[in-house]
């Protein structure tokens, strides 16, 4: 939305003016991005809370289905907000494009009902390429090369290749190049501003988001990942590509597909840069619908009622944290949905009784008791002062055994129950013990391991 607001804002009536200024802001505001990871700003990505980012995850998912399941039907919505796209999937059902929808519900058919077979070898088979191996055959079938009308049931129905992935024949072609005329502007200052922090805050979420989703939990170096957006915005402005964020459906792709490292991002945009460039005809026929029901899968996964439970379990509280965020940012935006879910938990540990001077700033006690080091933390450990608490934690020796006493403390919330076993794994990793000790008085808001803990 951003990108739109500025090509309508910076053209003042002249789209394609106010794209190639957009170009020129995008290159700015990518250098900016460079500066702010090289200036080690990706601590920041830290201060959220775990419920948040997971209801930002689903939210996500829910964006990313409601706005393909209309592609699956053949059907254009017109509707642009996320809750108005739920609203209209009825009507789009009830006026599905049946050849389209053959290929769309089919599509949708193979890649929930394959991870269902029980047979070992099938299994393994990946569910898109099943997908792209019946769907180009059946765009052929159906003709949808060719703007044509059939008759279905009574009723006539378009079909043409606006149904199939749109490639440039030539990617030269396609490239335009920025102009810097309006970068020292008032408006081109304000969205290279917002197109700077916007899309750091967005990014920095996204690679948080994918540390959950990892199954090895591990972190991702936030600081390298601005400095990489920042470098991708900057390089793709300069040939006609408008600004981006860390891509959180891909690496979910990823992910879902067994990948292990950050080579599968790579070889991924490699991948697609070799067939757009190499083969636009074979991507060109590629049915929307196949693709439309990838996304609409990766979107339930993403969003699966599986979510909801396991933060249920977690706690009450961490429910409605969860459940804030996602209905905020379906009904507004990612940012103000992530602030709500921010906000919502803040509001919740004054309300246990998190001191108003523990919000931002951990009061804590370091002391050396032989073979340990041990770290008395009091009023409260919750997700909004852990950046002020590892930032203290960091600058101890790390060749020494660890004792986190909580003893002190009114409230433990569950990102920093979270935190701290990522901590224990750091600790133990390098051979050394750690232990959490002084919650015995502290009740547990479930019976999960991470739950929150009140009331020492």
């Amino acid at each position: 939305m951003i990108a739109v607001g500025a090509i309508a804002e910076l053209g003042q009536g002249d789209p394609w003016l106010g794209y190639k200024l957009a170009l020129g802001v995008g290159v700015v505001a990518g250098v900016l991005q460079i500066v702010l990871g090289l200036l080690r700003s990706g601590v920041l990505g830290e201060f959220f809370p775990t419920a948040a980012v997971h209801g930002m995850l689903a939210a996500i998912g829910i964006i990313i289905a409601t706005k393909q399941i209309h592609t699956v039907f053949g059907v254009v919505p017109a509707a642009q907000a996320p809750l108005w796209l739920i609203a209209e999937i009825p009507h789009s059902l009830m006026n599905l494009n049946p050849e389209v929808a053959v290929i769309g519900v089919g599509s949708l058919l193979i890649l929930f009902g394959l991870p269902m077979i029980e047979h070992e070898k099938l299994r393994k088979v990946p569910g898109p390429v099943v997908v792209l191996v019946l769907a180009i055959p059946l765009g052929v079938l159906f003709d949808l090369g060719h703007q044509h009308t059939y008759l279905f049931n009574h009723h006539l129905y378009a079909v043409g290749p606006t149904y199939l992935v749109d490639v440039p024949s030539s990617m030269l072609d396609a490239m335009t190049y920025p102009d810097f005329s309006a970068v020292t502007t008032a408006v081109g200052v304000k969205y290279i501003v917002m197109f700077t922090l916007v899309g750091s805050l967005e990014s920095l979420l996204s690679a948080k988001a994918i540390d959950l989703l990892d199954p090895w939990q591990r972190k991702s170096n936030l600081n390298r990942d601005l400095v990489a957006v920042g470098a991708g915005n900057m390089l793709a402005s300069l040939v006609g590509g408008l600004p981006m964020i860390s891509e959180i459906v891909r690496s979910s792709a990823n992910i879902n597909n067994g990948a292990r490292t950050r080579f599968s991002n790579l070889y991924h945009g490699l991948f697609l840069l070799g067939f757009v460039a190499l083969v636009p005809g074979l991507i060109h026929e590629i049915p929307l619908a196949a693709l439309a029901a990838m996304l609409v899968y990766t979107g339930f996964r993403l969003a699966s009622p599986r979510e909801f439970i396991n933060t249920y379990r977690v706690g009450k509280d961490q429910l409605a944290i969860f459940t804030t965020t996602v209905v905020v940012t379906l009904a507004t935006d990612l940012l103000l949905g992530i602030g709500a879910g921010v906000g919502a938990k803040i509001l919740l540990h004054v309300l246990s009784g998190a001191p108003l001077r523990s919000l931002f700033r951990a009061k804590v006690e370091i002391e050396d008791e032989g073979p340990a080091i041990v770290v008395r933390v009091h009023d409260a450990a919750i997700f909004s002062n852990w950046i002020a608490l590892d930032s203290r934690l960091a600058k101890l020796d790390s060749d020494r055994d660890l004792v986190i006493d909580l003893s002190g403390t009114r409230l433990v919330d569950h990102t920093v129950m979270t935190k701290l076993d990522e901590l224990r794994r750091d600790v133990e990793a390098r051979g050394h013990t750690f232990e959490v000790t002084g919650l015995e008085r502290h009740r547990a808001r479930s019976e999960h391991p991470q739950a929150t803990r009140e009331g020492g």
